[in-house]
């Protein structure tokens, strides 16, 4: 029996302000180890969920746990999908366009592949967990992104690269868990492809222009109107955009925001710059409760109920694909071998997988526990992985790279 369930709003109330206080004091502490802030709340989920204490009680397929991870994916999608007009404004978008094109989808299909070959599940479930592993996440890698010394050429493609490939790899994933979910009868690929994706990009395209020439620049009904307004007319597009995309037949909510979200930043900047720097604590709130969720729903017995093959898929994933898809994806570039395996090694797996998984766990999809539970173990291993290594691998690139100019420094001296 649980010490007591999360079965209301005081408990609750109880565990969240909790969490929070304990991420506020240790913040300065968590920036200083290898120890992520995302890390202690994962691991808070876990102690206090079914693998601990089971004072956090969550049933997969509950509202609870599918609301949250639509709420989360909603306001990434679409901050991620503001922040796009930025980062491609800036010179240096060959490596992550490239990075996105090539490497991403080849990381599905050979994560798809390899999971196929060492488990019995079928082609559609491999393909479904390839998909869950295909997006990155920078904070597991803050120090690298942030690390002003490490050649803006890698901070900028990581930074790209994982703002937008959270939006990319979402039509892949909803149509692989489509396939599988037992409530969607006779599913037919292209038949989604042209509804579901068709009409969000329509919906997401038409409410991202309609939103962009609503809201007057400079003042409304008779007043400036404020960043804080400004934010909050934002947060609005984004959910409105959702809600209209899933009451059209068959139009996806989560592809409208994302890309009315492209849209907005590129026509409205201002908004853009209010949204990113207002909304900031409640996209944070908003990952607390998936970074707390996610880990009260693991247990140590069902990470490796795989046994060795969800071992081999994560090692694989992690050491072999994504550093080979990277290699391969910028062969030709400018960039040296050394910034190549930097730039493969540091592709944690974060918010995005563990928002998607939670989608797919709560379709009730046959298989879907066990592909949640390799995709978590993929999780969890990168949080230790890549916090470890975080700190160490931007000074070791920030060196090399300023070796490299040093030198290239003497031999226009020296001529």
């Amino acid at each position: 029996m649980p010490v007591f369930a999360l079965t209301s709003f005081d408990t609750g109330a109880l565990v969240l302000g909790g969490l929070l206080v304990l991420g506020a004091l240790l913040a300065g502490l968590a920036h200083r180890s290898f120890v992520s802030l995302t890390a202690v709340f994962v691991i808070a989920g876990f102690v206090l969920g079914h693998g601990g204490f089971k004072v956090l009680d969550f049933a997969p397929l509950s509202g609870f746990v599918n609301g949250l991870a639509t709420v989360a994916l909603i306001v990434i999608l679409f901050r991620d999908g503001l922040e796009v007009e930025a980062e491609m404004l800036q010179r240096a978008w060959r490596p992550p366009l490239r990075a996105l094109a090539i490497a991403m989808p080849l990381t599905c299909v050979l994560v798809a592949v390899f999971t196929h070959l060492v488990t019995d599940l079928g082609w559609t479930e491999s393909f479904l967990l390839g998909a869950l592993l295909s997006p990155t996440d920078p904070v597991l890698s803050s120090s690298v992104v942030t690390n002003s010394r490490v050649p803006r050429v890698i901070r900028h493609s990581l930074n790209l690269e994982s703002g937008l490939n959270d939006g990319l790899a979402l039509p892949a994933v909803l149509a692989f868990a489509a396939a599988l979910d037992p409530t969607e009868k006779n599913f037919v690929w292209w038949q989604f492809v042209l509804e579901d994706v068709g009409f969000g990009l329509v919906v997401g395209l038409a409410f991202g222009f309609l939103a962009a020439r609503v809201l007057p620049r400079g003042r409304a009904l008779g007043h400036e109107i404020s960043p804080r307004q400004k934010s909050l007319y934002a947060l609005g597009v984004a959910f409105a955009t959702y809600g209209v995309a899933v009451k059209t037949p068959h139009g996806n909510g989560f592809i409208a925001a994302f890309v009315g979200a492209i849209v907005l930043g590129i026509l409205r900047p201002d908004i853009r710059e209010y949204f990113e720097t207002r909304s900031e604590e409640l996209i944070e709130i908003v990952k607390l409760g998936v970074f707390v969720v996610f880990g009260s729903l693991l247990t140590f017995s069902a990470l490796f109920d795989d046994g060795w093959a969800a071992v081999a898929i994560v090692a694989v994933t992690l050491l072999l694909i994504r550093p080979v898809s990277i290699f391969l994806s910028l062969a030709g570039t400018r960039l040296g071998t050394d910034e190549k395996a930097f730039i493969g090694w540091f592709g944690p797996k974060g918010v995005a997988t563990m928002a998607f998984s939670l989608l797919v766990l709560g379709k009730g999809i046959e298989e879907g526990r066990r592909i949640f539970d390799i995709a978590a173990l993929a999780v969890v291993t990168s949080i230790i992985a890549h916090g470890l290594t975080d700190y160490p691998g931007s000074e070791w690139m920030a060196r090399r790279a300023e070796a490299a100019s040093e030198r290239r420094h003497a031999m226009e001296i020296s001529t």
